[in-house]
């Protein structure tokens, strides 16, 4: 069966369990006969991967905002137009291990960017280009640290204080409250398999939405 090409991004803050969760996707669209790509940002293409070692090297703590916004909206910018405008066009599903919406949690509501400023970044870069589900993985922000903090060294990112991982929640929240028709909001402080059920049975009743 014929389907057209979807758009799907997962979200969420640090410790959330995005990375467990893939599998879980893609295994729901295998299952489901969709052809998809993964990806993900700051990333997703070769010039987007080189910004995202800059954005993540901890050796530019002190970054101003807006320079951190320009780089993520850059890296974006190359990211939409080499991977997921041609995957999309060649009737593969794209499930982005974040997108724009990151953004606005982390450049908006970390770093305190106006909102409109992120709008005429994202409106440039994606030209009309939004997702169609967004999965977002909800997670307490001492919880999400603690795992983040047991995994890896931390990045630029991860070394920030816990006031601006609340407000990067409290943005995440507050953009699903305005779109309930394209979030899904997902327990993330379940143990991971709960979580990959959860994510596997909205992302079911997605696919059979739009069969």
């Amino acid at each position: 069966m014929n389907r057209a090409a979807q758009l799907i991004t997962l979200e969420g803050g640090e410790g959330a369990g995005k990375s467990s969760v893939l599998s879980e996707i893609s295994a729901t669209l295998d299952i489901a006969g969709i052809p998809h790509i993964l990806t993900r940002e700051p990333g997703g293409s070769a010039l987007a991967e080189s910004i995202r070692g800059l954005l993540l090297d901890p050796t530019h703590r002190g970054m101003s905002p807006i320079s951190e916004a320009l780089l993520m909206f850059a890296a974006r910018a190359d990211h939409v137009e080499r991977t997921v405008r041609p995957a999309l066009a060649a009737g593969k599903w794209v499930v982005s291990d974040r997108f724009h919406d990151a953004s606005y949690a982390y450049q908006g509501g970390g770093r305190r960017l106006p909102e409109a400023v992120l709008d005429a970044l994202s409106s440039w870069t994606l030209q009309g280009l939004e997702p169609a589900l967004t999965l977002l993985l909800d997670v307490p922000v001492a919880v999400g640290l603690k795992r983040a903090q047991q995994r890896s060294e931390p990045d630029r990112i991860e070394l920030e204080h816990g006031d601006f991982f609340e407000a990067v929640r409290a943005a995440y929240l507050e953009r699903a409250r305005a779109q309930p028709q394209r979030f899904c909001v997902i327990d993330a402080s379940q143990a991971q398999a709960a979580v990959a059920e959860s994510t596997g049975r909205a992302l079911r009743a997605f696919i059979g939405a739009h069969a």
